[in-house]
């Protein structure tokens, strides 16, 4: 391969691998010292606004569709393949800020499709009827909240990733070129 039909790649590689491996590094650490959910105590970081505190989620945003892993699994990895086939267009490699947007989206996916695989390990401590068995959920540990204005569901780095991507593609959008030939200040016929 030449360097152009490389180029890009290099950026979006090191900012997928940064954001997949921040996420996974960071749940394994915070349940390493919490353990599974309601075995220890929260770490508060800012008392009624900000603790650590692990919990497990087998849906996806906001808890929804708790169960459906396989769905979410296969949905994740959908979504992965469509965004290498966009990175592999030229137009998408030599736009650094689309690049850092799909890098941030994929290494969220990555981080909360590893969970969704039961790749950590974990096994279930409660209920009675699930002890033992793999989990295949998403490790979050981070909790918000605003009292008596917000209680923001848990989450992990992974979920920042994406809404952080997400974002950005939002941004971008607004700050799309025109099309070729098109011009505002023209005047009518």
């Amino acid at each position: 391969m030449t360097a152009s039909k490389l180029a890009g790649w290099p950026s979006f590689l090191v900012v997928t691998a940064v954001a997949a491996v921040a996420d996974l590094a960071s749940k394994s650490q915070i349940f390493a010292t919490l353990g599974m959910p309601g075995v220890s105590r929260p770490i508060v970081l800012i008392p009624r606004v900000l603790v650590l505190e692990t919990n497990l989620n087998e849906g996806a945003l906001f808890g929804m569709g708790q169960g459906m892993g396989a769905v979410f699994a296969t949905v994740s990895v959908a979504a992965i393949v469509g965004i290498l086939f966009l990175v592999s267009r030229p137009a998408t490699r030599s736009d650094r800020w689309l690049l850092m947007a799909l890098g941030l989206i994929v290494g969220g996916i990555v981080g909360n499709l590893y969970d969704r695989l039961g790749l950590p390990g974990l096994a279930w401590h409660a209920p009675l009827e699930r002890l033992g068995q793999p989990v295949m959920a998403v490790r979050d540990w981070i909790h918000f909240t605003i009292p008596g204005v917000l209680d923001w569901p848990i989450f992990n780095l992974a979920d920042s990733w994406l809404v952080i991507g997400a974002g950005m593609l939002l941004v971008s959008s607004f700050l799309a070129p025109e099309p070729a030939g098109h011009h505002r200040d023209q005047a009518g016929p």
